[in-house]
């Protein structure tokens, strides 16, 4: 076997290196130092605007230029990025109308980083230009393997601008897509309290109403936003296409951003890539119904269900055609972690340092979940401004901190790449998304937490799990999961169901199918178009306060009583049968989960519920489950499990002790069930 055959067999590592920070002379130093660590690639130029151009069309590429050779020279792989999530000083002072509006309608200022509005066309004509010119640069270079484009769309609340450029170019966006406004006006249902437009230049962004804005008013400016995001990228990627050929292209997304549709600014990409930082997730990111318990409990970890469900979402973003890899065409083309936290973030409310193990765990979880690479956040810990309190690898005198050590420890060829054997599928989709939290009608409830709910009871039950779009291929998968699937499209409709006569079994969540593309209910109410699949209609719906919980009794092969809180909702059943019925209150007697076929409807928000629920139809689908402890988690790629214990603590399970905050791979065999597994 040759070394590059070596070298595309397993996972790699990298890390994430700001030359601009230091002396001219660290750069030769570090890169000797992350190749005895092990590591193969190293990420570069993502904030350095201001140091490639410090004047207009005054270019400075000398730093630059004996970075990158330092690097190769001790055999790293670069990838560079596009610098304009900072443009520079002299840029926006010279053009202001740059700069974005927030949700209050005030101009967002310098300063800080991702100060632009995608839609502006003078920024549009400066990130061509900037591309251009270090594409023109570096795009033939030997170390170059690839690029990612801007960094970290949306952070900051960054996604949609609220005036100035976005705020002149919608009503554009909308005559393109409406052609008049009685079309508009009948699409928004602008007749409602007298909303309705007799002219494109009344509509403005739907922010400082007097009271709640239009919710098709807001579900249309996302999509629009999501486009002026997508338009941006494929201006740079066309450029890097053309002037750096045979390099990869990707973006590094982040956790739980909801401000723009990823499947469509993820198409033209080779692979994604996300930012990973478990500890700041838990704390910053977490969705409603993460209590203070599972927060103090993963607090030095991070969760592992939060953490999993970002890595499978962002390995679902992309699907087939060819696409290159991490060293070109017909090499690994799997998801990587661009940043990937490795000691103490600086960012969250508490920023409490990880446990001992917990960066050699994250590394072999996002292994597990389809990482090809994993890339450290930071090398040298910052010095200066914003971040000084976030680590690296190196702490701030160059002295290796506690990551370095663990990284050191991994044997990366126990990493096998290979694909990840999910037989089930969770179905995702950001416009369910928008219109559900636009209108939640349940505080504490929202998209991501009901969507969460469902991911963490199948990890719960040891099942690996592809999160997709809800219309994407669902052939091949045994039982197709849509927790919160509120937009149904009778497109979307015939396609579930298409997977459902073809012998997938699917379990949907409350609201599902509750709205029409549009943002406005159903004429025929709740399913819609999905009514004769399921077999009922809405009856009642209950939002639940904290105080108030709901009782529901199963019967049959759901028997026991389960508590729901925050939602439940009742149906009329016109041909499903009910499995489970609330007990006392208003819906006393209605049908809480019902089933028609291999289609099944659970109402009320329960994690024991949802739990037996799923378990019920995995077994019918002959998808063996695994239930594992509180903490543990199971995963398999590649022919190797993955058995982890997020817990601080030891935990006795199937005859041997995990260590707190460990792991231990070991084959599997694909087509058996694992020690303890439970089939049908």
């Amino acid at each position: 076997m040759t070394q590059a055959d070596v070298s595309s067999s397993h996972l790699l590592l990298g890390t994430c290196d700001y030359p601009e920070h230091v002396p001219q002379d660290r750069p030769p130093v570090y890169a000797r130092m992350q190749r005895e660590l092990g590591l193969s690639f190293v990420r570069l130029a993502e904030f350095a605007w201001s140091r490639l151009e410090p004047l207009p069309g005054t270019f400075e590429w000398g730093w630059l230029d004996d970075a990158v050779e330092a690097y190769h020279a001790e055999g790293l792989r670069v990838v560079l990025c596009t610098p304009t999530p900072t443009p520079p000083a002299w840029l926006i002072r010279a053009h202001p109308e740059i700069l974005a509006f927030d949700d209050q309608g005030r101009v967002r200022e310098f300063g800080s980083r991702r100060h632009y509005d995608f839609a502006s066309p003078v920024f549009r004509e400066h990130s061509r230009r900037i591309t251009r010119a270090i594409a023109e640069r570096y795009g033939q270079h030997p170390a170059v393997a690839g690029w990612q484009t801007d960094n970290e769309f949306g952070c900051h609340a960054t996604s949609r601008s609220y005036g100035g450029a976005s705020a002149a170019r919608f009503p554009e966006w909308l005559r393109a897509k409406y052609g008049t406004l009685d079309a508009l006006n009948a699409a928004w249902g602008n007749v409602f309290w007298s909303m309705e437009y007799t002219d494109w230049a009344q509509v403005k962004p739907p922010i400082l109403t007097v009271t709640e804005v239009n919710p098709s008013h807001v579900l249309d400016y996302n999509r629009f936003a999501s486009d002026m995001i997508r338009e941006f990228q494929a201006e740079q990627v066309e450029l890097l296409r053309e002037l750096s050929p045979g390099r990869f292209v990707t973006h590094n997304f982040m956790i739980f951003e909801s401000g723009f549709d990823h499947y469509d600014v993820a198409r033209g990409l080779d692979f994604v890539t996300w930012d990973n930082y478990p500890t700041g997730m838990l704390e910053l990111f977490a969705p409603p119904g993460i209590g203070e318990d599972l927060r103090t409990r993963y607090a030095r970890t991070g969760h592992p269900d939060l953490v999993g469900f970002n890595h499978d979402l962002y390995r679902g973003l992309l699907s087939g055609g060819e696409r290159l890899g991490r060293d070109g065409a017909g090499t690994p083309d799997g998801p990587w972690v661009m940043e990937q936290q490795c000691g103490q973030v600086n960012w969250a409310p508490y920023n409490p340092m990880p446990a001992d193990g917990a960066v050699a765990l994250w590394t072999a979880q996002a292994w597990a979940h389809g990482a090809d690479v994993v890339s450290y956040f930071r090398w040298r810990a910052a010095t200066m401004a914003q971040e000084v309190m976030h680590s690296g690898l190196l702490r701030h005198d160059e002295t290796p901190d506690r990551g370095f050590a663990e990284v050191a420890a991994l044997d990366q060829t126990a990493f096998p790449v290979g694909p990840v054997p999910a037989r089930v599928a969770l179905l995702h989709d950001y416009e369910s998304l928008w219109i559900y939290d636009q209108q939640p009608h349940a505080q504490g409830l929202n998209y991501w937490t009901q969507t969460v709910t469902y991911y963490m009871a199948l990890r719960r039950l040891g099942i690996d799990v592809d999160v997709i779009h809800a219309d994407a291929d669902l052939s091949g998968y045994a039982v197709v999961v849509a927790p919160a699937i509120t937009l149904v499209s009778a497109e979307r409709a015939v396609r579930w169901t298409d997977a459902v006569n073809a012998g997938a079994q699917l379990v949907c969540g409350p609201r599902t199918a509750f709205r029409t593309p549009g943002g406005e209910t159903w004429p025929d109410g709740q399913f819609g178009p999905l009514a004769e699949l399921v077999g009922a209609r809405l009856l009642q719906y209950d939002s639940l306060r904290p105080t108030l919980r709901q009782t529901v009794t199963g019967a049959g092969d759901l028997s026991g009583t389960f508590e729901a809180a925050t939602w439940a909702e009742s149906y009329r059943l016109n041909g499903a049968q009910a499995l489970a019925h609330y007990r006392g209150g208003p819906l006393d007697g209605q049908a809480a989960v019902i089933r028609r076929g291999n289609v099944t409807v659970i109402g009320a928000h329960s994690d024991a519920l949802i739990g037996a629920v799923l378990e019920g139809v995995l077994c019918a689908a002959g998808v063996p489950v695994l239930p594992v402890p509180e903490g543990v988690r199971v995963s398999r790629r590649a022919g190797q499990l993955l058995v982890q214990n997020w817990n601080p603590e030891p935990v006795e399970w199937q005859g041997t002790t995990l260590p707190p905050v460990s792991f231990v791979v070991r084959p599997v065999e694909a087509d058996q069930p694992l020690e303890g597994e439970q089939d049908a």
